[in-house]
Order: C-alpha cells, then structure tokens, then sequence
C-alpha cells in the first residue's frame, strides 16, 4: 500500500506532519527569478532610466525634481517603500554632482514628511545599498530606499514566512502620495 500522498492533496505540496500552515506568495517568483532585472549596467536595460521617459502613474512616480525623482518600489518592502533616485544613470553615491546630493537629500526629507502625512509610520529605515554585494538589486543606477515602518510591521509573516502582507495596491499608495506631495509644497512635474 503507497502511503504517499495524492497529488491534489495539501500535504503532497510540503513536508508532511510538521504542524505548519503554508502560505503560499507564487507572485514573488518573478522578483526571486529577476525577471524585471537589467540583463547589464547599460542605460538601455536599466529601468530606473526608462521610467521617468513614460508614464507616471505605470511608472509608479510619485514625484518628480530637477535632478531626481521619486518612485514607488515594484517589490516593497512596506506600504509606501520610495525610493528617489537622480535621472542621470550613475552607480556610486561618491560619483553624484553637489545639485544631484542635495535634491536626493531634500526628496528624501520630502518623501519622509509626505510619508507621514499619508501613513503615519513610527519611523523609517532609509538606506542605499552601494553594489550588488550590499544588496543593491539593480546596482548599476543609485537609488535611495524611503522604508515607512511601524511599530509590529515584523510580525511573524516576513519572520517565519519569508511573506510581506501589504494592505494597499501599489496604484492606490502611488496616487495617495503623489497627491499629497502636491499639495505639502513639493515640486512636481509633468
């Protein structure tokens, strides 16, 4: 007699009897297989090149400076993870102009106080992962993380289930910030 599972039957999807309920996130594979990855460091793969030439709402753009930009993550890490990142493809912090430093500093303090005006998180983690090495998933264009954080948000989902719950749609978080950052006094074009 097999003892094997049958195949339509949850436990033939992981291993038996270990008391753990699975939840299963098959949308993130094609962020863990890199599907939306540059094939090189060229400006013509890099998406962070591509997406202030198109649309702001696909592109998920919240805001739009001289120099920089500001865009929702396409894989975040929290509600409202931005990232504000200058236009002209550069890979290292230390390779930026003065002006490109310093409106990448003032977006940042802007998307944190557009942040808190939207979502009232109980701080944020900001950070740029300077090379692949560091963590950086597309290394070859700089961008600085705006990470809204909340007293909790590590529950036990990203912990024991390598699984991020998010509670709004990254359109509806793109047009709540990108509204309130008009009207808090930031520059917007387009």
């Amino acid at each position: 007699m097999n003892s094997d599972p049958a195949p339509e039957s949850p436990a033939a999807f992981g291993p038996s009897d270990d008391g753990l309920q699975r939840l299963w996130t098959p949308h993130r594979m094609v962020y863990i297989g890199g599907q939306d990855k540059p094939a090189d460091g060229t400006t013509q793969q890099c998406p962070f090149c591509r997406i202030p030439a198109g649309d702001d709402e696909q592109g998920l753009v919240v805001a739009r400076g001289e120099r920089c930009y500001v865009v929702l993550n396409l894989y975040p890490y929290n509600s409202g993870h931005m990232m504000v990142l200058p236009y002209r493809h550069v890979s290292d912090y230390t390779d930026l102009t003065d002006a490109e430093t310093v409106e990448l500093a003032q977006m940042t303090q802007q998307a944190m106080r557009v942040s808190r005006a939207v979502h009232s998180p109980a701080g944020f983690n900001l950070g740029i992962n300077q090379g692949e090495v560091a963590g950086a998933g597309i290394a070859a264009h700089l961008h600085q993380h705006v990470v809204p954080r909340w007293l909790g948000d590590a529950n036990f989902l990203p912990v024991v289930g390598q699984t991020k719950a998010l509670p709004e749609l990254l359109a509806d978080t793109r047009r709540r910030l990108a509204d309130a950052w008009k009207t808090a006094g930031g520059r917007e074009e387009n």
